[in-house]
């Protein structure tokens, strides 16, 4: 597929309201090139502000990244506090630009476990986007799916067994709104670089009807032209959500 410029979308409504990537190969592509993995954790910093700055510019409505997830800390020690010290950095240093640019910063996951100073930083870097009207961009750090829908459960149960909610009122809709994604709709368009093909336990429930989008780049090299190609492939998608494409395209408009 030939990569395209951002001006090939003559519709804004046909884009992905919502895009979820997963970050994968940076370790890979540092190896590749001979140097340590730390190399390619740094170079795809990079990538994320390009894809930022691109999905910004396209007005997609949310960008959820996963940047560390809750089985990352099975990695060594040393490869863990470097990470933990990039993302203190990288808050610090682009929070500045982000706010500038009116995106609005979230970060997803099970905080807690991070030092204080970076819980700091974390909250204030929220406080500073928190009313900008621009891109939402979600860091999904210390995140599990699994996690996320047993956290929103656990709040569920909670206010069942004070009688604040009823088993009989559980609903779709109450689960979806208790996750740690509450704030955004769903995912429309996952992707996934590196080459691999799995989901890897990243936002289970919110992926359930998005298409899933695998290119064989390392996350580092993903750049404005990847995804320009990623929702190009989108917009060639037909998203029946149970229907028949029959069914679909009868709720299309009519063409003069």
């Amino acid at each position: 597929m030939s990569s395209q410029s951002p001006n090939f979308i003559t519709d804004s409504s046909l884009l992905p309201k919502h895009i979820a990537i997963i970050m994968d190969g940076n370790g890979r592509w540092a190896q590749s090139r001979g140097k340590a993995r730390m190399f390619g954790h740094k170079a795809g910093v990079d990538a994320v502000k390009k894809t930022v700055s691109a999905a910004n510019r396209l007005g997609i409505q949310v960008l959820t990244l996963f940047a560390f997830s809750s089985e990352n800390w099975r990695r060594s020690e040393e490869e863990v506090r470097l990470l933990m010290e990039l993302f203190v950095t990288v808050l610090g240093r682009e929070i500045k630009q982000l706010h500038k640019n009116s995106v609005r910063l979230k970060v997803i996951g099970d905080t807690s476990r991070f030092s204080n100073s970076l819980q700091d930083k974390i909250a204030s870097a929220e406080a500073l986007t928190a009313n900008n009207i621009g891109l939402i961009l979600n860091v999904a750090a210390n995140y599990g799916g699994q996690w996320d829908i047993l956290q929103a459960m656990q709040k569920l149960a909670s206010q069942v067994e004070r009688g604040v909610l009823s088993a009989e009122q559980l609903t779709e809709a109450k689960i979806s709104a208790q996750l740690t994604t509450g704030h955004v709709p769903d995912v429309d368009l996952m992707i996934r670089t590196s080459g691999e093909c799995r989901i890897s336990n990243f936002m289970l429930w919110q992926v359930a009807y998005a298409e899933l989008y695998f290119t064989e780049q390392f996350w580092p090299d993903f750049n404005e032209a990847s995804l320009t190609d990623a929702i190009a492939w989108y917009l060639n998608r037909e998203r029946r959500f149970g229907c028949t494409g029959e069914q679909i395209q009868a709720l299309l408009p009519v063409k003069k």
